[in-house]
């Protein structure tokens, strides 16, 4: 076996979600024998040179605003990757298929990971279908990534796609755990069946989406999951809905969607697309309807507003 090297792994964003591909990189090293560190940016870029001690400096960046850091860190000499850099290389087989070393994050009773990957929908403001394809495919049975840990974080971007679907979702009840698809399902494509097999899953939440207000057929899907669902018609709080505004919807559409969402039993979450250039009145509309507690405490939005004019004197 080749000298142990030591391997400072750099988790760019520095967020409250653990990076999937540095956990794999951190397995995949330590099966070679060698010695990994989990290093913030600022450990590299504090002042203090860090590459003497380490025999390389790997990273990976999801999001493009970090870009001004990934360069940094390269200055540095690491070497940065990722969906929001300039370099989208992805991982060889032998590393995207290890079982991930969720021990590089202290993470004991919780799992992540991908079964599918891909979307069919194309949707323009939306990285998925460039990066992994206009076609829903199984990449991983759960086992791959799961050996019996109390909850499962689920990142597919569109499961429901996927044509193994029914036996991803199979395998999901099986393992008994409590299930998050953070990434959501897509309403559009439930149907009984579905929704049948999904009440044999135990979610602790259940994302969807609700992107274009011209969707009718979202708010029909939704109707008919809350109806044969066993979250039932009033469990909000397990059913969420990401709303996109700012892109192209008019602020009475998002209005809209978010008075619908809370009259039939779910739980709205405003996404705004260009914060930067967003209105006012639509920042407020997000703060509102994100905090749930002033969300719950506020019939309309423009009680809210009141409320907040009041305080401002």
């Amino acid at each position: 076996m080749a000298d142990s090297l030591r391997i400072g792994l750099i988790d760019v964003d520095n967020t409250d979600f653990p990076n999937l591909v540095l956990m794999k990189l951190s397995a995949w090293y330590k099966s070679q024998g060698h010695s990994v560190d989990l290093l913030k940016p600022a450990d590299v870029l504090g002042g203090i040179n860090l590459f003497t001690p380490y025999d390389k400096l790997i990273g990976a960046c999801v999001f493009t605003d970090n870009m001004p850091i990934v360069l940094a860190l390269r200055e540095q000499g690491a070497e940065i990757a990722g969906c929001g850099t300039d370099d989208k290389r992805t991982l060889r087989d032998e590393i995207e298929h290890i079982y991930p070393d969720y021990s590089l994050y202290g993470i004991e009773n919780t799992a992540y990971g991908f079964l599918s990957r891909g979307c069919p929908r194309g949707c323009p403001f939306c990285i998925v279908a460039g990066k992994e394809g206009k076609q829903s495919r199984k990449v991983a049975d759960l086992s791959e990534w799961w050996s019996g840990q109390k909850e499962i974080k689920l990142c597919d971007p569109n499961l429901l796609a996927c044509p193994e679907h029914m036996d991803l979702l199979a395998q999901l009840a099986d393992s008994k755990a409590k299930v998050d698809v953070n990434q959501g399902f897509d309403a559009r494509l439930l149907t009984p069946q579905v929704i049948e097999a999904m009440n044999k899953v135990k979610f602790s939440v259940i994302h969807f989406a609700w992107d274009n207000p011209k969707d009718k057929i979202v708010q029909d899907k939704l109707l008919m999951f809350s109806e044969l669902s066993n979250l039932g018609k009033d469990n909000y709080r397990k059913k969420k809905v990401y709303c996109l505004t700012n892109y192209w919807s008019t602020f009475e559409q998002d209005l809209y969607r978010v008075y619908w969402l809370r009259d039939n039993g779910y739980d709205p979450y405003v996404m705004i697309y260009d914060k930067p250039h967003a209105s006012q009145q639509l920042r407020h509309l997000q703060r509102w309807v994100n905090n749930k507690v002033i969300f719950r405490a506020s019939e309309r939005f423009e009680e809210y507003k009141a409320t907040r004019r009041a305080k401002n004197g």
